[in-house]
Order: C-alpha cells, then sequence, then structure tokens
C-alpha cells in the first residue's frame, strides 16, 4: 500500500470535522432577507400610486365584457372586434379538432405544420413582402431580430421612445447603438451622420407609439435613410389590420410600403387577439432567422387553434377593408368630443386615445370612478410611461356603437367634473 493513499485515508475524518455543516438558519435568513426587500419595493409602487392590479373578466374579449357586472370594456387591443369574431372562434375550433391542441416541440425538430406555412404565406402576401416567420409573440420577434441582423460592425439608431421589447432587443445585439430624439428627424439625421463609418445602418422605429398613438414620421425616415445608405425597420403592432386603406399599416397610410425593409408585429391584437408575432422582410434575412434567431429555435411552435384563429381574421381582412375603414369615424367621433369637453387628447387620428392627466394617483382614481360608472378604462403611470406624464389610455375598437362612445366620454365628463379635471 503506497504512502499517498494511507494519509488521505487518515485526513479524511479530520476534514469532516473542522469542516463546519450548512446552517439552515442561513438559508432561512437569506431568504428572510430577500422578501424584505421585495416587499420594500412593492410598498414603494404603492405608495407612489403606480400599483398594477389585475381585473378578473369572467367573458370573452369585446367590447362589453363581464366584471362582477356587464361593463363596457374601452381599453382592448381588439382594434378590429375579432377576438370573439365566431368565424375567427369557429376557426379555432376547427384547427384544434384537426391538429390538436399544440406540437409539443420547436419548429425545425418535429413543430412545422403546414398551418404554419400558410400563415406565413398569407402574412407575407398581406405584407407586400417576400417571406415571414412565426414567433410566439412580436416581443419574441423583437428579441430575435437585431442580434442575427446586427453585429459589431454595424449601427442600429432607435427612436427614444420605442416599444420596452425593441429595447431589449436591441441590448441583445453588439451593434453600436444610437438614439434619436422622439420622431425628430433632424437629430435622426445627426445620428445617421455619426454613423456613416458603419457597415450597415438600421433605423428602427415603432409605426405607431403606444402610450401616445402617435405615428412615425416615415416618409421622412425613409428618405434620410436613403439619403444615407441606411435599411429601415417598423414595429406595427398597433397598425396591422386598421390603419391605410387596405389595412396593411403605417407604411401603406403614409405611402412608403416599398421603403421599409422590415416589419415585426402580432397576432395578439387586430388579429384576432389570441398570441403571436412575426417578421416579414427580404427572403434571405428570414431564412437567416430561421437558423439563427434564438426565440424562434428554443420556443414552441403557435398552437394550433391559434394558428387557425388568426387566418381566420387575416381572411377577413383580405375580403374587405370595410371593419377597418369603420375605425376612423367612430375614433374622431370620440376625439372630437372629448376635446369639446375640455380633455387634453395626445396623439394623432388613432384609435388610442390617451386622455392625459399628469398625476399618476388621479388617473388610477378616475379609472376606478369610470368603472363605478360601468365603463372600464386603466390608469397608466411611471414606468409604463414617464413620470408626469400619467393618462388614462382609450382604445376604441370596430365593434364598439356610436352609443358606447358617447356614454364613455359622458362617464369621463362625470368623473372629470368630480375631480376638477374639467368644469
Amino acid at each position: 500500500m503506497s504512502l499517498l493513499p494511507a494519509v488521505r485515508g487518515l485526513l479524511r475524518p479530520l476534514r469532516c470535522v473542522l469542516t463546519p455543516p450548512a446552517s439552515p438558519r442561513r438559508g432561512h435568513a437569506a431568504v428572510a432577507d430577500a422578501r424584505a426587500i421585495l416587499e420594500s419595493e412593492l410598498e414603494g409602487i404603492r405608495v407612489a400610486g403606480t400599483w398594477k392590479g389585475e381585473r378578473i373578466i369572467t367573458s370573452k374579449q369585446g367590447p362589453r365584457i363581464n366584471i362582477n357586472d356587464t361593463i363596457l370594456n374601452f381599453c382592448a387591443n381588439n382594434y378590429l372586434g375579432l377576438s370573439s369574431h365566431p368565424e375567427v372562434v369557429q376557426a379555432g375550433v376547427d384547427a384544434l379538432n384537426t391538429y390538436g391542441a399544440g406540437l409539443s416541440s420547436v419548429r425545425f425538430i418535429c413543430g412545422t405544420q403546414d398551418l404554419h406555412k400558410e400563415l406565413e404565406r398569407r402574412l407575407a402576401e398581406f405584407h407586400e413582402r417576400e417571406d415571414c416567420i412565426l414567433y410566439a409573440s412580436c416581443f419574441d420577434a423583437n428579441a430575435g431580430l437585431f442580434e442575427v441582423l446586427l453585429g459589431p460592425e454595424d449601427a442600429v439608431l432607435s427612436d427614444e421612445l420605442n416599444h420596452a421589447s425593441i429595447i431589449d432587443g436591441i441590448r441583445l445585439c453588439r451593434a453600436k447603438r444610437l438614439r434619436y430624439k422622439h420622431m425628430s428627424l433632424e437629430d435622426l439625421e445627426a445620428r445617421l451622420q455619426e454613423a456613416q463609418s458603419s457597415r450597415m445602418r438600421l433605423v428602427v422605429t415603432d409605426g405607431v407609439f403606444s402610450m401616445d398613438g402617435d405615428v412615425a414620421p416615415l416618409e421622412g425616415i425613409c428618405a434620410l435613410a436613403e439619403r444615407y445608405g441606411a435599411l429601415v425597420f417598423i414595429d406595427e403592432c398597433h397598425a396591422t389590420g386598421f390603419l391605410g386603406a387596405r389595412g396593411r399599416g403605417t407604411d401603406e397610410l403614409l405611402g412608403v410600403m416599398d421603403r421599409v425593409h422590415i416589419v415585426n408585429s402580432t397576432l395578439g391584437k387586430a388579429l384576432g387577439g389570441a398570441a403571436g408575432g412575426y417578421t416579414v422582410g427580404p427572403k434571405p434575412l428570414i431564412d437567416l432567422l430561421r437558423q439563427r434567431s434564438r426565440p424562434y429555435l428554443f420556443s414552441n411552435s403557435l398552437p394550433p387553434p391559434v394558428v387557425g384563429s388568426a387566418l381566420r381574421a387575416l381572411e377577413l381582412l383580405l375580403a374587405s377593408s370595410h371593419i377597418a375603414q369603420s375605425m376612423a369615424a367612430k375614433t374622431m367621433r370620440f376625439r372630437d368630443q372629448m376635446t369639446e369637453a375640455g380633455f387634453t387628447i395626445a396623439g394623432s387620428a388613432h384609435p388610442i386615445c390617451p386622455v392625459m392627466l399628469g398625476d399618476a394617483r388621479l388617473a388610477s382614481l378616475m379609472a376606478d370612478d369610470m368603472l363605478k360608472l360601468g365603463v372600464y378604462v386603466v390608469g397608466f403611470s411611471f414606468p409604463v410611461v414617464p413620470k408626469g406624464k400619467a393618462r388614462i389610455r382609450v382604445q376604441i375598437s370596430a365593434a364598439h356603437s356610436d352609443q358606447d362612445i358617447d356614454r364613455c366620454v359622458e362617464a369621463f365628463i362625470q368623473t372629470g367634473r368630480k375631480h376638477g379635471v374639467v368644469a
């Protein structure tokens, strides 16, 4: 027997004696410390009046929903009223019966059905782009694009008020990051000049900014991009299906469909409201995303009922633009009446109608009082919007009647008078 194993054998019991056992108390203390930190953060949110509660709905999504009682709903992204459209619902049921509840797989293993390919084909056709790739959400589409497209020798130029998912997606890439002032063409041009040494330049903007309802100046953005050799990307979540003569979105509305190169959007708002997002653009880009985009490669395929519902919603849009065109008159009915009553409404002629109040607590209290009057709206405050710019965001749907809109305005006037917002 060699000396070394014998010494190890003698030291082993001694090592056990000298090493103190893990103390359960220290583990409990760590949990207690973490809980105290979390509770302190939560209390700060409550004190600031920015607590975001979740009201329990016991009905389908629509212009009228049940929350203890039937109330008018003016805070959903259900722009075209298709979330509960009978044909959209039935298409989901049919897909469930034919294709099952889910794929239990990512797309490249055994998670691609003909249903997925058909939806991708129809979305590319709808946006008049070469190809399309589906994601579990548009958040995932934004998280999966920039890291694949841009390298350290490239530059990305982003509007300072872009959606959080765009900001997070850009953080994942290694490109030079340049922010330009909100919708400022002058500042964008300065940033483009700064990025001229980069291999590739990508201008990134929301088509419609969801908190303010303002529309990006795409004509000017595209002109600058062409002057300085840049690509243009837009997020169309709050435009697809109802902006533009045929509901194609902001790029159609402003006449630049052939000048915007990449579009990300969602199936979770106007197009049925279930879930899912996508990217449309040049075929080589879509092919590369299928090979390298991490949210696509490592997330389960969209469930067949979601795909079936979205396909039917898209078919309804392709068949007629009547639903989309009905939005404009209803939107202006609300905006005009609210402005006449003395409220400040941000944004342009978009169904997102932010009623600006400034104070976070006031926005929360007014939203609660509106609910007591049978109208469901939600107050938004920091960190969702900048400090001092709290508002109640009203969203008009094609499913709202003129009477629904008038009743909402009346509730705002009554509540606004109570809180001294209007005379």
